[in-house]
């Protein structure tokens, strides 16, 4: 069992994050007050492993010392492999979180630091996105846990 470390919410499309101690998760608005919730329910929340945000640093070395709020992610965990296939579901505190994709890592990456977005294809090192299956409230520290992890599905990102 992991634990949720971060949380971090959008206002609008290329606004900065705002980071949280705690928010709410529905699945009406994904984390209340991101921009993405509402608009895209399939994708609303966005998970990043810190295991998988480190291993995407050390393959561009000691100088890609970011925070993991580059990633722009909702949620980072830690001490949990999250599901590497879509369809799989994760609990987070109360909220219940289903895989509907891999977060494919944008252009935005590399504008962070340059080769950032390839080190984060391999092994779904950007994370996962998913829709709420069911909300509540979240909070550093909660418990993360992996409920269902269909076989894992290989796919080819591109770039």
């Amino acid at each position: 069992m992991g634990r949720l470390i971060g949380i971090l919410r959008k206002a609008a499309y290329r606004a900065p994050v705002e980071v949280l101690d705690e928010a709410e998760v529905s699945p009406e608005l994904g984390v209340a007050g991101d921009y993405k919730g509402a608009k895209y329910p399939r994708r609303a929340v966005t998970v990043l492993a810190r295991e998988a945000w480190e291993a995407a640093l050390a393959d561009l070395g000691e100088e890609a010392a970011l925070d993991w709020t580059a990633r722009r992610a909702n949620l980072l965990v830690e001490g949990v492999e999250l599901p590497r296939a879509v369809g799989g579901t994760v609990r987070i505190g109360p909220a219940v979180l289903e895989v509907t994709y891999p977060t494919t890592p944008c252009a935005r990456m590399d504008e962070a630091f340059p080769g950032l977005k390839r080190a984060l294809y391999p092994d779904w090192r950007g994370g996962i996105t998913c829709r709420v299956l069911e909300g509540g409230h979240i909070a550093l520290g909660d418990a993360v846990e992996v409920l269902h992890a269909p076989p894992e599905r290989k796919i080819r990102l591109p770039g």
